[in-house]
């Protein structure tokens, strides 16, 4: 599914766009009105924030109505009812307030589209499958599921969120500031001890196909382990099952 972010806030906008990748999204992000509008690549849903820089995003929100019926949902600091009304009323489908997590984001986008018409697929556009890292382990993330030599692996909502995130670029060290912000979102305050408890429960429920590094005054490392004695794979990323993936 193909979401238009429009959001001036950097770091809104990147733990959201991470969020939303984790779970099969495809996103491409603007950070203007003038930009959304001028926007031509196809795409499902729109995130739009009203403070943008160069218009207001109510404006925004109209003209894109104006154009067609593809699903709109507001994401806004703005906490007066007023701003609410007006954006539902000028073809906004849904209204998130800031703070907010990436899944009750998620939980909306999914809302507003089952509510819309069925729409069809832009023509070309290929169908992208799970994506497998080494002979034993495939990510769904379109589902949101984990296979182990092809059997489901049950994952908490969190530890599925914090292998998507670690398998975006296996090898590479993430500090545990990355992990928290990325799988808590940037407003978690509560105790880091939680992610080594994910951490320890991925390492067993994953035995054999992965590995996860701690690396001391840092944070983790996730390398895929290879078919053959144990081998690790150091990046190169996931192998799409899809035939038409580069």
């Amino acid at each position: 599914m193909r979401v238009l972010l429009v959001e001036d806030d950097e770091p809104v906008a990147e733990s959201l766009r991470r969020g939303l990748k984790r779970y099969g999204f495809e996103v491409e992000w603007v950070t203007t009105g003038r930009a959304a509008l001028n926007h031509t690549s196809p795409y499902d849903v729109v995130l739009l924030d009203l403070g943008l820089p160069d218009t207001d995003g109510l404006d925004v929100c109209k003209a894109l109505r104006e154009r067609g019926d593809v699903p709109i949902i507001v994401i806004s600091a703005r906490s007066d009812e007023t701003d609410r009304v007006v954006g539902l009323e000028i073809g906004a489908d849904d209204y998130v307030s800031k703070p907010f997590g990436v899944r009750e984001v998620i939980a909306r986008i999914r809302a507003v589209m089952r509510r819309a018409q069925p729409r069809t697929p832009a023509a070309g556009t290929p169908e992208s499958g799970p994506d497998r890292y080494g002979p034993r382990l495939t990510v769904d993330r379109k589902a949101a599921r984990v296979r182990l030599d092809g059997e489901e692996v049950a994952l908490a909502p969190k530890e599925y969120d914090l292998l998507a995130f670690l398998t975006e670029e296996p090898g590479a060290l993430m500090s545990r500031e990355q992990i928290m912000e990325a799988v808590w979102d940037a407003n978690w305050f509560g105790p880091t001890k939680t992610l080594d408890v994910h951490v320890s429960a991925l390492r067993r429920k994953l035995a054999g196909a992965i590995t996860i590094e701690a690396v001391r005054g840092v944070g983790f490392r996730l390398e895929i382990v290879k078919d053959g004695g144990g081998d690790k794979a150091r990046g190169g990323g996931a192998v799409s099952t899809d035939s038409t993936a580069s």
